[in-house]
């Protein structure tokens, strides 16, 4: 399976980032992606102030035309994540939808662990702003489980192992890594739910300066189940793509089974 990360600098101007993200698509499919993945809040990285405005259905009209552009090119694509709108004005979602080459949604995940935490000297807190989703998410592409995470999700090894139990082969990961963060944690933490479960983790990432003064860290990459970066972007608005060897995960596994080792009945005592 042949998959690609895009990686965007979006901004305030939410027509400006879906027309890049169209163009960023279509040469990803021509470059022979099966499965194109987009980066976090894709549709719009500016301030706060706007996200009620960036705000929209999952199924509204950035994500419907991914789905478009899915079905025209006959290609998977993981739309990154959107702010959709809730039952509530001042809260949001951070939500990734899946689409399969005929447009069809496979799959829709919320980020279920919001990002409130120190960055350094900038303080994040999502949760002012955003709601959490409640539930762990897998989907068949081209016959091959994936698991949906998001961003912060990273810094989570239990979310990944369950994904892996579940039957994930890979793990998507589409980000908006702070700078201060990701030149230290982003490729480790990456690598290190790749060894540990014996997956491809596919990382699509924002890169450059937004909403003023926001630093993204950028540098998608794509990680095989043995820990070894097999592409990864440049700085800049890219991609990066590589073609999975799904066999690998089988040896990988078969050489580390650790999935096998595991002993649930002890780790159940550290809640």
């Amino acid at each position: 399976m042949k998959v690609a990360c895009v990686q965007m600098n979006s901004g305030a101007d939410k027509a400006a980032n879906v027309a890049a993200a169209a163009q960023l698509v279509r040469r990803a499919a021509a470059e022979g992606a099966r499965l194109v993945v987009l980066p976090e809040t894709w549709t719009y990285k500016g301030g706060r102030g706007g996200f009620a405005a960036a705000a929209e259905a999952a199924d509204g009209p950035a994500n419907s035309m991914l789905a478009g552009l899915a079905a025209e090119l006959g290609v998977s694509v993981l739309a990154g994540s959107i702010y959709e709108a809730s039952e509530r004005p001042d809260r949001f979602y951070n939500t990734s939808v899946l689409f399969d080459p005929s447009g069809t949604p496979l799959a829709t995940y919320r980020k279920l662990h919001l990002f409130d935490a120190v960055a350094g000297a900038k303080v994040y807190r999502e949760s002012d702003d955003l709601l959490a989703g409640d539930e762990l998410v897998t989907a068949q592409v081209d016959g091959t489980t994936v698991g949906l995470t998001i961003c912060y999700d990273l810094r989570f090894p239990e979310l990944y192992r369950a994904l892996a139990l579940r039957g994930a082969r890979v793990l998507l990961v589409p980000s908006a890594f702070t700078e201060a963060t990701g030149r230290d944690h982003w490729e480790v933490l990456l690598r290190a739910r790749a060894i540990e479960n014996g997956c491809f983790v596919v990382a699509a990432g924002q890169w450059g300066v937004h909403a003023g003064d926001r630093l993204c860290h950028g540098r998608s990459m794509i990680v095989d189940p043995w820990g070894v970066v097999v592409a990864v972007a440049a700085d800049g608005v890219g991609l990066c793509v590589a073609d999975l060897d799904l066999g690998a995960v089988d040896r990988v596994r078969r050489q580390l089974p650790v999935l096998e080792h595991r002993r649930p009945a002890l780790y159940r005592s550290w809640d």
